[in-house]
């Protein structure tokens, strides 16, 4: 878990076709010319922006002192980060409704148009039942982050936006998610270690109206990310240990550590959520996943694809700035394995 990826080209290896390279702030082959770009999903009128985040060394978890600390959070190691680019917002209802009710296939087909190679891939992935129910339980749809999805679930959507756009796209690791919610700092929070400004910065138990509110309305972190605090909490790529920390003891600098997830429980999630006191919207706060997020689904076998009780967790996408070889993927864990029970359409 401590072994550096081996990185290639950044051109997408899965499917071989470059992404347009007309959106030139996307391209880049060192992390002096990455900028913030926005990407276009193909046939769907939607956008999302994304924002680079510098690679560098951190100290991941929190200190003893910390008020609100867990002994989850520790003990403090040092991680190496290679550069990324991350999600400026949470992924929405608008993103993420192209995938979940294949809404491009039903643009093209009814405007007759003919797919693309990007396409043809894209339209191969697996894509998840329909929800038995309205997912946003009434709390609003255009502008707000998507929900009550499994991390299968993003994971399957961060290979297919892969596909779709040409570019490489997935989950943060859980060192890749402190790291850009910290944006440098040390505190608690990035922007200090007063509770009482969490307002400012995000949407939690004490003024959110006890629903989630619309991305990007509160103030960004040091480097231009919303929503890191609280809003919905956000999945990682990794299992969840609540020792993991403890194998850096003897590390210096640790390298692309991640826990691997093999198992179905429980995964981590992060940032907090407006369902929460601001103690866990802290930098450092983790939180798992857990059966009971599926209570009320009344399907038998219960949904791989969604959380019918998790009205708080969502994502946002990262995108390497070179993309890891297959082989490490696989090792790593970074695309989605589907189970047999998930395979249909």
């Amino acid at each position: 878990m401590l072994t550096g990826i081996g990185f290639l080209s950044p051109i997408c290896l899965e499917t071989g076709i470059a992404a347009d390279e007309s959106n030139e702030n996307g391209v880049a082959k060192t992390e002096a010319e990455m900028k913030p770009y926005t990407e276009a999903i193909d046939g769907a009128n939607v956008e999302f922006e994304m924002v680079p985040i510098p690679g560098g060394v951190f100290t991941m978890g929190s200190p003893e002192s910390e008020p609100g600390r867990e002994d989850d959070e520790g003990p403090q190691h040092d991680v190496k980060i290679e550069p990324f680019w991350m999600g400026k917002y949470e992924v929405t209802w608008e993103e993420y409704d192209v995938w979940t009710f294949t809404l491009d296939i039903q643009r093209r087909e009814l405007k007759k148009l003919m797919a693309t190679e990007r396409d043809k891939l894209a339209d191969a992935v697996t894509h998840p039942t329909k929800p038995y129910t309205d997912m946003t339980f009434g709390m609003g749809h255009d502008g707000y982050p998507a929900i009550c999805m499994t991390q299968l679930a993003a994971k399957v959507y961060c290979d297919w936006l892969s596909k779709k756009t040409g570019r490489y796209y997935r989950l943060p690791t859980e060192a890749e998610w402190e790291y850009a919610c910290r944006a440098g700092t040390k505190t608690a929070y990035s922007f200090g270690d007063d509770p009482a400004d969490l307002d400012e910065y995000a949407w939690h138990e004490g003024n959110s109206d006890y629903q989630y509110q619309k991305i990007g309305k509160k103030k960004p972190n040091p480097w231009g990310l919303y929503d890191m605090h609280g809003n919905v909490r956000e999945w990682v790529l990794d299992q969840y240990h609540a020792d993991f920390y403890a194998m850096f003891n003897d590390t210096k600098v640790a390298e692309f550590p991640i826990a691997v997830a093999t198992e179905p429980y429980a995964h981590v999630v992060r940032g907090g959520s407006w369902d929460d006191k601001p103690e866990k919207l802290r930098s450092a706060a983790r939180i798992y996943s857990d059966p009971d997020w599926k209570i009320q689904d009344p399907q038998i076998p219960k949904s791989e694809w969604y959380f019918t009780d998790a009205l708080w967790v969502g994502f946002r996408v990262v995108r390497p700035l070179t993309e890891p070889t297959v082989e490490d993927k696989k090792k790593f864990g970074l695309e989605p394995v589907i189970p047999p029970t998930a395979r249909k359409r």
